[in-house]
């Protein structure tokens, strides 16, 4: 996969779009209703694409404690609409996760709303985590894919996800980004730190990205969590791409607005070593 044809910038600057707790949550505001959520979407993605980010991608953030691997119906409804206000309101690729772990969701979203990729935190194997064990659907998701007519829809996966651990005592094997790749026949890599907005660490990418070399693909490696103005430079020196969102919202608080000028001084220094 070629990162400028899906995200239309060679090592990009994926920009989150955080939205708050849907229909049905247990921290929705009923009192602004669907029409805030179309708005704080609609905001959010107009000011990453002000600052120059190459793609954005939605993400029901606020509906934790989060349904383990099949999101209801009125999710997938929900998100199909809000996606599709980000997709307008920024006029950039679109991407979909669908928390904690729809990958099927998260493409049927991406196929109706004109998005161009998918992020699915476990897509082989099996991970520890908060809402339990999560066991990777890559035979379902891959078909469904076919099935939708929406096989130009990309697909991430994570490797050694955040908020999660590994089934046995081992650590992070890269091994596993060989599963994804040539088993689980992901299109994308994503290298994250241990929780939202943690640091993911250099030697993390490096691993990754020496065994994509060593397997002989053009799988690209993207980091997933805690990039900064700071870090970016040294980050895309040895990635394909990255997914920032902490760091482009005021102060600094994940569930803040983004800020403009926070995008711009990332994408300034993305811009200096790509």
């Amino acid at each position: 996969m070629e990162t400028s044809s899906t995200f239309g910038a060679s090592k990009p600057v994926v920009g989150m779009v955080h939205l708050p707790p849907l229909p049905g949550a247990p921290r929705y505001d009923p009192e602004g209703g669907r029409e805030r959520l179309h708005e704080v979407a609609r905001r959010d993605a107009e000011r990453l694409a002000a600052g120059g980010v190459d793609a954005v991608m939605v993400e029901n953030f606020g509906d934790a404690p989060f349904y383990p691997d099949d999101v209801p119906k009125h999710v997938v409804a929900e998100l199909s609409s809000l996606a599709r206000t980000v997709r307008e309101a920024a006029d950039l690729p679109v991407g979909v996760n669908v928390l904690r772990n729809d990958g099927a969701a998260a493409v049927a979203v991406a196929a109706a709303a004109g998005g161009a990729f998918v992020r699915v935190n476990v897509h082989v194997g099996a991970r520890v985590t908060d809402q339990g064990i999560l066991e990777g659907r890559a035979h379902e998701t891959t078909r469904l894919r076919e099935r939708i007519d929406a096989a130009g829809v990309r697909i991430l996966a994570d490797v050694d996800v955040k908020h999660s651990a590994p089934l046995a005592d081992e650590a992070y094997e890269a091994e596993s980004l060989a599963e994804s790749t040539e088993r689980g026949l992901a299109d994308g890599i994503v290298v994250s730190g241990a929780r939202t907005g943690r640091t993911t660490a250099l030697a993390d990418v490096e691993r990754a990205v020496e065994r994509r070399d060593d397997l002989g693909t053009d799988t690209p490696v993207l980091v997933g969590s805690g990039v900064t103005a700071g870090t970016v430079g040294e980050l895309l020196s040895v990635a394909d791409g990255v997914i920032v969102g902490t760091a482009l919202k005021e102060g600094g608080e994940t569930t803040n607005p983004v800020s403009v000028g926070r995008v711009e001084e990332l994408v300034a220094a993305a811009d200096r070593v790509r």
